[in-house]
């Protein structure tokens, strides 16, 4: 006659019984037989209510799934011959990305004549990645990829630190700001 090892609704130990007494038992205390260890010698089975057991689980997986924080990769379109201007409103652009946690791919267009001088997109590239060295690195090379070419820079800092720090920022900002009102107002 086969048998299971059964563990109670509160996690005791039963003991091993025939399968019929399991579900016997089962249905007295209006609960479900779940077979948690079938490889096991005897299989184990637990007594529970498996309706609440799978929304139980699926709570802890939308749970953790809220917490992972997904990385996302901008990107930013330069070319050789960039004004000075535009180079900072864009390296600014650069390191608010890698502030937040993201990844940047950085691609050079060239176009012309330039194709025949990639020097220039790789020396605008090395200053790039050293002018945001202290929130980055760079993750992959610069390299040429037909007309253009790409580096990507990886912050130094995960995304869920970032999301951590900025909310601190935000919420210091907002106290700092209820002070202001207070003191106006007083």
């Amino acid at each position: 006659m086969p048998e299971v090892r059964l563990v109670g609704p509160n996690g005791e130990q039963v003991g091993i019984v025939p399968i019929a007494k399991a579900l016997d038992l089962a249905r007295e205390s209006d609960l479900d037989l779940v077979e948690v260890a079938p490889t096991a010698r005897p299989p184990v089975a637990k007594l529970m209510d498996y309706g609440k057991f799978k929304y139980e689980s699926a709570m802890k997986a939308r749970e953790a799934r809220k917490n992972q924080a997904h990385t996302i990769i901008k990107e930013i379109k330069l070319r050789p011959k960039i004004d000075p201007h535009d180079y900072e409103t864009k390296k600014g652009h650069v390191v608010r990305f890698l502030k937040a946690g993201d990844k940047v791919k950085v691609t050079i267009m060239f176009r012309g004549r330039e194709q025949s001088r990639p020097e220039l997109g790789y020396r605008l590239l090395q200053r790039l990645a050293e002018d945001v060295d202290e929130l980055g690195f760079v993750e992959s090379r610069p390299k040429q990829d037909g007309r253009n070419m790409i580096m990507v820079l990886g912050p130094h800092k995960k995304k869920a630190e970032a999301k951590a720090e900025a909310k601190a920022e935000r919420a210091a900002r907002e106290q700092e700001q209820g002070q202001e009102q207070e003191s106006a107002q007083g």
